[in-house]
């Protein structure tokens, strides 16, 4: 059974053996989670990431699914990149974020990975409703069948830990 944890923080200060990135789908940075990926694990990932918009995601990556590549200088062996959908308030799309989930899982299982950092997949720039995106992240983590032994939700601020902690216990 996969051990969930929380840490408040940085998700680049992370020693696992992959870190999950918030990417767009063009995977070759932006802001928030993915920018701070970007600039910490430096040019190894971008190059990583234009790879494989010039193989197989030329149009870029679908939201809800997810690749690895290098984690470059950070202290992982891999950022699994995965696009969460935009939220809308007309049309459900929490499928989509929990596939986030579920195939960063399947990726990370790919790998060999046994611990993996997550951010909060949508919540920021995206729009998600933090409490309805941490439901989403732990009932999928929770529900997924993985070998990886520890999930870490890693929350940069208290309002998004106090949201994880309230579905979590």
């Amino acid at each position: 059974m996969t051990t969930i944890t929380l840490v408040q923080g940085d998700i680049t200060d992370q020693s696992v053996d992959a870190i999950v990135n918030a990417a767009n789908s063009s995977l070759l940075g932006g802001g928030g989670v993915d920018g701070a990926i970007h600039r910490r694990g430096g040019p190894a990932v971008l190059q990583d990431c234009r790879r494989l918009r010039a193989s197989h995601y030329g149009k870029g990556l679908p939201t809800g699914q997810a690749v690895a590549t290098t984690a470059g200088e950070l202290d992982a062996s891999w950022v699994i990149h995965t696009v969460g959908p935009v939220y809308s308030a007309t049309e459900d799309r929490s499928a989509l974020l929990a596939s986030c989930y579920r195939e960063s899982l399947r990726v990370a299982d790919e790998l060999g990975a046994r611990t993996v950092a997550f951010p909060a997949v949508s919540a920021g720039i995206y729009g998600w409703p933090l409490d309805d995106a941490a439901r989403i992240a732990v009932e999928t983590v929770r529900s997924t069948r993985t070998a990886v032994e520890e999930v870490a939700f890693v929350l940069f601020d208290e309002r998004a830990y106090d949201a994880f902690a309230a579905r979590l216990h």
